[in-house]
This record gives C-alpha cells, structure tokens and sequence, in this order.
C-alpha cells in the first residue's frame, strides 16, 4: 500500500478541486467551482482570490453569468482563456436550464 504524505494530503483536501473531489460538488462554495474553472492565478494571486475577487465585484452567480467577456478580462488574472471557460460553464448551464 503506498503511503500517503499528510501534507499533500492536506493541501488536496483544501484546493477546491481537492475539495470537490473528496466532498463533491455540492459541498464547495461559488467561489470555490469558480476557482476550479480559473484553473491557477499569478505569482501572488492565487485562483482562490480572484474567483473570491469575482463574487464581491458582481455580487452572484447571476450577475457573473450576465457580464461579457470582455467585462470579465477587467479583473485580474483573468485573460481571454479563462473568461472564455468561465463563459464557456454559464452557456452549458444556460442550455441544461432550457431542456
């Protein structure tokens, strides 16, 4: 059986996608599922903190959902590629809540 270091153990439980992963998806915040699209941050900013910085700049979800992309790649740490892919998560939610 191959032994498990209790710090990485640690630090997957606490990422988000540790957290998704081990707790499901129910169970991880808005700013923790959109930390997990961001993917990573810059040196210094993590994608906790700019998902973080998301929710307080447009205050939900909903409001998120309804910004361009172009309003999106304002914040820091956001470029083209990770607006696209939090764009990208509100069209699939956008088109399952039409079925």
């Amino acid at each position: 059986m191959e032994k498990v270091d209790p710090k990485k153990e640690w630090e997957e439980w606490h990422h988000p996608g540790g957290k998704f992963y081990r707790l499901g998806a129910s169970r991880c915040s808005h700013t923790d599922l959109l930390a997990i699209l961001i993917g990573s941050g810059l040196p210094g900013w993590s994608a906790e903190q700019i998902a973080e910085d998301l929710m307080i700049r447009f205050q939900s979800l909903e409001n998120l959902s309804q910004q361009s992309l172009e309003e999106l790649m304002k914040v820091k740490g956001l470029k083209r590629v990770k607006a696209v892919r939090i764009g990208a998560a509100f069209e699939i939610a956008k088109r399952l809540s039409q079925m």
